[in-house]
């Protein structure tokens, strides 16, 4: 059964790394399908990957050893990240060593050393980016922590395994909480990866940029492995927002097809997932930078009515 169990987790970590450019691809392929525009089609994002894993690292010479190790971190901690959340089993031996208050903990770990990293080199542009980040970061955890909060409630229990097998096996129940939550999660999701109407991960405007600005100073295998890991946090967060608000198909311990059937459904709902995104993403504006309190601030207030919705009415 433990042999099992690590098969499973093996299983996942393999679809986290292979399936998350798909989805990016997914999600680029639709967004210019609705737009107008032509794209070179699903793939497109292996093909990026592997021309920037042939090219060459060049460093700063002020770079320190920060700067050189976070890709590293970066594409480690996501990948750390993949293997708690349940994604065709909730049979995962390392989802039980943490829940979801240090899975903010580790998404925290990556924005602190990209911040660093963007401030490592000493540029303009780094040195925003970073400030940019932080200052959004500390108005989007509070969010998603009292959205993640409102589903634990409900479940009992703040560990992503258990709030699967309470809501995905457990009696269907329409709760105006988890309505709350869910829109909450939907605005930090926006945030948290990068997408309109908060950022946009397809230009390079001074005006605009947040995360672009922190890695313009990397190349090669670098850049590879933060691309790779920004791919994986979309995937991630869908997965996340997947799990906690529609875990149904998700294979409970020791069911062999159910877990195929689960493959099958987790491919189903991302692509649902994907084009809901780019109706997000087509049908609003990018936002000011000093709109986005007030944005977060309204991701935080529905997540507090979630909860406070929740002790009232359950």
């Amino acid at each position: 059964m433990i042999a099992y169990s690590f098969t499973i987790e093996a299983v996942q970590v393999l679809i986290l790394l292979f399936a998350a450019p798909a989805f990016a691809g997914w999600v680029k392929t639709v967004k210019c399908r609705m737009q107008g525009r032509t794209y070179a089609g699903v793939f497109q994002p292996y093909r990026d990957i592997a021309r920037l894993f042939a090219k060459e690292v060049i460093l700063a010479e002020n770079a320190s050893w920060i700067f050189r190790v976070t890709p590293y971190i970066i594409f480690g901690v996501t990948v750390m990240i993949g293997g708690i959340i349940p994604l065709i089993s909730t049979d995962l031996p390392f989802a039980s060593t943490a829940d979801v208050i240090a899975l903010v903990m580790l998404f925290a770990i990556i924005r602190f050393f990209t911040a660093l990293a963007g401030m490592d080199i000493g540029t303009a542009f780094g040195g925003m980016g970073s400030s940019r980040e932080m200052t959004i970061a500390s108005l989007a955890e509070p969010a998603m922590l009292m959205a993640i909060f409102t589903v634990s409630l409900a479940s009992r229990s703040t560990s992503l395994t258990e709030m699967v097998q309470v809501i995905g096996q457990g009696e269907f129940i329409l709760r105006p909480s988890l309505a709350f939550a869910l829109l909450a999660f939907i605005m930090v999701h926006l945030t948290e990866t990068g997408r309109v109407p908060v950022d946009n991960p397809a230009t390079h405007l001074e005006l605009t940029m947040i995360h672009e600005a922190m890695i313009l100073e990397y190349s090669g295998r670098h850049l590879a492995l933060i691309e790779w890991a920004s791919m994986m946090k979309l995937f991630i967060f869908s997965t996340l927002g997947i799990a906690v608000f529609c875990p149904w198909g998700i294979a409970p311990s020791g069911d062999f097809v159910a877990i195929l059937v689960a493959f099958v459904l987790l491919a189903a709902k991302l692509a649902v997932l994907g084009v809901i995104l780019v109706l997000i993403e087509t049908g609003l504006a990018k936002m000011r930078l000093f709109r986005l309190t007030e944005y977060l601030g309204s991701a935080f207030l529905l997540a507090t009515l979630g909860m406070l919705s929740y002790f009232i009415l359950e």
